[in-house]
Formats: structure tokens, C-alpha cells, sequence
């Protein structure tokens, strides 16, 4: 089932300062766990996510991998398409594995089980290819979601937006077409 909490989400070039968009949302109120980040497989971090080998002799850049990992880690969920995930929020997990479209691929899926329309996600998935990263953040307020899609606006994001959640009709609840 898609995430059913108010939600914004930003769509910002592979150049962005990650850890400045989420030290603005840090400091607005937002936490790690709230966060949840889609990288595009050719973008910076999504490299050092793929190279990245316990066996790396090279100290600095063992360090500098795990605390990029680590720092990762921190949110509720990242998502790098082909790569990898790291999921720390239970609400995400339920998301993000879900399985019920099997024409869709699954990072459109993925968009789905955050609450994106299928079409939606389809779009946001070809600009996450060229553009490089989507910031969804989930709070349980709708009035905080104004200031989040500000904020995303703000660190540079090129499309940025709230999240309208869909409401079943009753008959969608009932189940259309069932013999009763």
C-alpha cells in the first residue's frame, strides 16, 4: 500500500549539494527518517556506492566510503537504481517493496508505493535519469508539507512540488464489479 502521509518532493540536478538540502531540512524541522532520496545511477555518490570494497587498501578512501555509507544510511530511505538501497524507516520499507504492477519497472513501482500516479512516476523516472536526484519528504502535518516543497525549492530544485494523496472512492474501497 502507498505511503498515506502528506508528502513533498523535489527533483534537483546531480551537482546539488546533497548534504546541504538535507541540513535545510534538518534545520527547518524535517528529520533523516522524513527523507527519503533516489539517485540516479550515474550520479557521483551512486559511483562511490558501487566501487565501494572492504578490501580498498587506500585508508582515506575506505573512510571517506564508509562515512558516505554511513551518512546514507541516516535516512529513511535511498533508493539507487541497479545499485543498491538502504531503508531505515519501517513506512518506507512497506513502500518500496511493492510489488503489484509488474508492467511498470521497478523504480516506477517504487515512485508508486511513495504515492506517485503511475504516469507520474514514469515522468519522474526519465528525469531522475538526466537530472540525478529526487528528495520525497513525508510528515504527518499538511501544513508542513507548503514549507518542505519551499525548501526544496530553495536548495535548487528544478521541479519541486507537493504530494497529493489519493482518496478512494467509496465504490474503489467496495471493490467495483463485485458480485455481491
Amino acid at each position: 500500500m502507498p505511503i498515506q502521509k502528506p508528502a513533498a518532493y523535489g527533483v534537483f540536478p546531480q551537482d546539488v549539494v546533497l548534504h546541504e538540502v538535507v541540513r535545510t531540512l534538518n534545520q527547518a524541522g524535517f528529520a533523516n527518517e522524513e527523507i527519503f532520496m533516489m539517485l540516479s545511477p550515474t550520479h557521483p555518490i551512486a559511483t562511490v556506492v558501487r566501487d565501494a570494497s572492504f578490501f580498498n587498501t587506500e585508508r582515506t578512501a575506505s573512510a571517506a566510503t564508509a562515512g558516505l555509507i554511513g551518512w546514507l544510511s541516516e535516512f529513511g530511505a535511498v533508493l539507487i537504481p541497479t545499485i543498491g538501497f538502504f531503508i531505515r524507516s519501517q513506512m518506507y520499507l512497506h513502500a518500496l517493496l511493492l510489488d503489484e504492477d509488474a508492467s511498470m519497472g521497478a523504480n516506477s513501482r517504487s515512485l508508486v508505493g511513495l504515492g506517485f500516479s503511475a504516469r507520474e512516476a514514469d515522468k519522474l523516472e526519465t528525469q531522475l535519469r538526466r537530472m540525478g536526484v529526487l528528495i520525497y519528504v513525508s510528515a504527518s502535518e499538511s501544513a508542513r508539507i507548503d514549507w518542505a516543497t519551499e525548501l526544496l525549492r530553495r536548495t535548487g530544485a528544478r521541479e519541486a512540488a507537493p504530494l497529493t494523496i489519493p482518496v478512494l472512492l467509496e465504490e474503489e474501497s467496495a471493490g467495483v464489479g463485485a458480485v455481491a
